[in-house]
């Protein structure tokens, strides 16, 4: 019983406490302060996050499930990186430096993992980054792929975005701008790029802050259901 009322007690108690506190000036610093506690509890989670990954791909390899040859691969970056960021490996013009082997400088302990010449940071560079760039490439084919799909004009409002769609990738390439530049600068929301503009500008953005919009009222919604001990999902129960 207390196991489950304790939980929404403080739940409900620090909810409350920084609704409060936005609306009474002596107490706006609960915010900051409680923020400090926050990343307390994020560190945790790193820790937690890095076992259960280790844990998961250690069980497939001693299963061999499908694919477990990529967990050698994600077992071995994730210990090489914790380890040149823990050790603060770095090397500059042919220096060494691992303080926390004693090696180097000593003073290096207290350098950030991204300096230059960092081990961590030149991995990021070299490795992280063109495989992001990478990803993205793969990726504009499967978004081309999905918008092929996505854009065939079987209704009103498939039509609408399909002409929406091709307005704004046409007024970002130099055949739209030249293809509507007869049209007189007394028309200029006619030209094609100045449509594109428009379209972003006008009924994309009023779309997203109508999102926006939901998704605050999602928020309030579920904080609330949460503070008053409706929703008790994170508690491993289904049901309020």
């Amino acid at each position: 019983m207390f196991k489950r009322r304790i939980p929404l007690f403080i739940l409900a108690f620090v909810g409350t406490l920084l609704i409060v506190s936005v609306f009474i000036p002596p107490m706006e610093n609960l915010g900051e302060d409680f923020t400090l506690f926050f990343d307390i509890i994020a560190v945790f989670a790193f820790f937690l996050g890095g076992g259960n990954l280790v844990r998961i791909h250690f069980g497939k390899l001693r299963r061999r499930k499908k694919d477990w040859g990529f967990s050698i691969v994600t077992l071995v970056a994730f210990f090489f990186m914790l380890t040149i960021g823990l050790l603060k490996v770095s090397s500059v013009g042919g220096v060494w430096n691992i303080p926390l082997l004693g090696i180097g400088d000593p003073a290096a302990i207290a350098a950030s993992p991204t300096t230059e010449g960092s081990w961590f940071q030149e991995t990021f560079n070299y490795v992280i980054n063109p495989l992001q760039s990478t990803m993205y490439a793969l990726l504009a084919f499967f978004v081309a792929s999905a918008s092929y799909r996505a854009f065939r004009a079987k209704n009103r409002e498939a039509t609408l975005l399909l002409l929406a769609a091709f307005i704004i990738l046409l007024g970002r390439t130099p055949f739209g701008m030249e293809l509507t530049r007869w049209v007189p600068e007394s028309f200029s929301v006619l030209q094609i790029p100045n449509m594109a503009i428009w379209i972003m500008n006008s009924p994309n953005l009023a779309g997203q802050r109508a999102i926006l919009i939901g998704i605050g009222l999602g928020v309030v919604s579920m904080s609330l259901r949460l503070i008053l001990g409706i929703e008790r999902s994170y508690l491993g129960e289904d049901r309020g």
